[in-house]
């Protein structure tokens, strides 16, 4: 059972703003970084992100549409039947942010970790992070205005503006420079990384800050926390079991199957964090703290279920997915 060490830090993250939060110019000059730092994480992700590879990856359609639908449709329509716990498990504010996790993109580096560790497609579920991470961009912030509205942070014109300037503009302006400073961004990896996740944790920290300073968790017990976990757990559990069993409804073969129920069943961290600055505003600690649960809980579960397909028998079955690839169990695919 991994214990991701970023989510320590973002948990103490969390206990800062709890002990010192951000006030007057601080909160200010914290919110203008916080800013700056949500543009710079997605000019990365344009500049990272290969088009020629993603367009290439429209080969397996079938399994790319697959993964879509499980992040973008049945997610969100699970989030909105959670509605019916409020208030028996959850609160109103817990809820919105239950149900903005279900809008949220889904993982690119632990899909693809956990794919490979389970000997699946692991070009496929590189694909298909890349595509869900995409589409995310622009249908993660509309999904959140039609199903959220104006309980969610207050969404209008001005919301909208933001979103584009914060998130669309600096991921285009990545794409568009990414002929020339891709052979950077690639040689300086670990360093943006560690760039990315900075800019996360001050992300975090600005948001909880402006939480602690408006008394929000004073709504947050014990108890609502608890319920909030069984109602996760319960998600990611559905989840799972849909994808897997629903791949091999669909006639997907095994490797194909283990990186759609990897891609499909989980949501990503950071993309979302910011997201949810930029969306909720002063209301984005309560937003962001399901799917800081739900990001642990998917990587301890997942990497158990990983381990576990990595030791099934080895048998070689066609992939029913488009491309004519062939999938040999223990190996993941295996090209003509």
């Amino acid at each position: 059972m991994p214990i991701d060490p970023y989510i320590l830090l973002l948990l103490a993250t969390v206990g800062v703003a709890a002990l010192l939060p951000a006030r007057g110019t601080a909160a200010d000059v914290a919110s203008g970084a916080s800013t700056a730092a949500i543009a710079l994480l997605f000019f990365l992700y344009g500049a990272r992100l290969s088009t020629r590879e993603a367009l290439d990856g429209l080969r397996h359609w079938r399994l790319h549409t697959t993964v879509l639908v499980c992040t973008f449709v049945i997610f969100p329509l699970l989030g909105l039947a959670a509605r019916g716990l409020v208030p028996v498990l959850l609160t109103q504010p817990l809820y919105q942010g239950l149900l903005f996790l279900t809008l949220v993109p889904s993982t690119i580096q632990s899909s693809i970790a956990f794919t490979s560790i389970a000997r699946g497609n692991v070009p496929a579920a590189i694909c298909a992070g890349s595509f869900s991470s995409l589409v995310g961009i622009v249908l993660t912030p509309l999904l959140a205005a039609a199903l959220l509205g104006s309980s969610g942070g207050g969404f209008s014109a001005d919301s909208l503006i933001k979103i584009v300037l914060q998130l669309l503009v600096p991921f285009l302006a990545g794409q568009v420079l990414r002929p020339w400073i891709a052979d950077f961004v690639a040689r300086h990896r670990k360093v943006l990384g560690l760039v990315d996740r900075g800019s996360i944790l001050l992300v975090v920290y600005t948001a909880f800050s402006e939480g602690m300073v408006q008394g929000i968790w004073h709504r947050v017990n014990p108890v609502r926390l608890a319920g909030l976990l069984v109602v996760e757990a319960a998600l990611l559990a559905v989840m799972l079991a849909l994808t897997w069993y629903g791949a091999k409804v669909l006639r997907f073969g095994r490797g194909d199957r283990i990186a759609i129920q990897f891609a499909g069943s989980k949501k990503s961290l950071a993309s979302g964090l910011p997201m949810a600055s930029v969306l909720f505003g002063a209301h984005a600690s309560l937003a962001v703290l399901p799917l800081m649960l739900f990001h642990q809980m998917q990587l301890m579960v997942c990497a158990v279920i990983a381990k576990r397909r990595a030791h099934d028998p080895e048998v070689t079955t066609p992939s029913a997915s488009a491309g004519g690839s062939r999938t040999e169990v223990g190996t993941g695919p295996r090209s003509r």
